[in-house]
């Protein structure tokens, strides 16, 4: 036996953690983080609205490394397979885990029934992608997916301000937190339904294109099997003769 083929190679797991993989899953490791700020446990610090600061510049910063995962691995040639898995599972992790924490958080703005329309959302996406991943082919994400991933980053960090306060007033420029979170988690819901009509859409559209090809290749097929024994049949004829 070669001691040459003992010698060591990285496997496939060795090459995919990288510096965006690994951004990936510091997101995903962040979350229990997060729904600890947005709990009762997390202590409160001498000025009043501490708790609701900390948790809105957290939850932006692990919102921005989404984007951040995603432009190295296109810049640095390090788009791996575990990488497109983990990716959307951890935004759709974060959000809906702000979402849920968030209902007891401030349960004037966000509602039950919202947090179960955004979180179905995420289950007929994912679940129409799995049956595409089978059917050969991808869906792609919509600029009314990536507004609806915009439009609930904004919600949930006006939804986590509007606790501490209705509005910021710096004289010069006044933010209705209230009214932005009030009007935010409606469009939210909203447009959640309306991407989730969209990729259905799109996912029917992929299926029938794809029933149509495979049912004209099975015409060719069995339309040149005939074309084939015409030819055999035609020799017999002539031998018979």
């Amino acid at each position: 036996m070669h001691n040459g083929s003992r010698r060591y190679r990285p496997g496939r797991w060795a090459n995919s953690v990288n510096l965006p993989n690994s951004i990936t899953l510091s997101r995903i490791f962040c979350i229990p983080i997060l729904i600890w700020m947005l709990s009762p446990h997390f202590p409160h610090g001498g000025f009043h609205g501490e708790q609701e600061l900390v948790a809105s510049v957290f939850f932006v910063l692990v919102s921005i490394s989404d984007g951040v995962d995603g432009y190295l691995a296109r810049h640095r040639g390090q788009i791996t397979t575990m990488g497109m898995l983990l990716d959307p599972i951890a935004d759709k992790l974060l959000i809906t885990s702000a979402l849920v924490a968030l209902v007891e958080f401030n349960p004037h703005i966000v509602k039950p029934w919202i947090v179960v329309v955004v979180v179905g959302r995420e289950f007929l996406v994912s679940g129409l992608r799995s049956i595409a991943s089978t059917e050969g082919f991808t869906i792609e994400a919509s600029d009314v997916g990536k507004l609806k991933t915009v439009i609930q980053i904004v919600t949930v960090v006006a939804a986590t301000l509007d606790r501490g306060w209705a509005m910021w007033d710096w004289g010069w420029i006044i933010v209705p937190v209230h009214l932005i979170a009030a009007v935010g988690v409606y469009y939210m819901a909203g447009i959640s339904i309306l991407s989730g009509a969209d990729y259905f859409v799109a996912f029917w559209r992929k299926i029938e294109k794809a029933s149509a090809t495979r049912r004209r290749t099975d015409n060719e097929l069995v339309l040149s099997r005939r074309k084939k024994a015409a030819p055999a049949a035609h020799n017999a004829t002539q031998c018979k003769s």
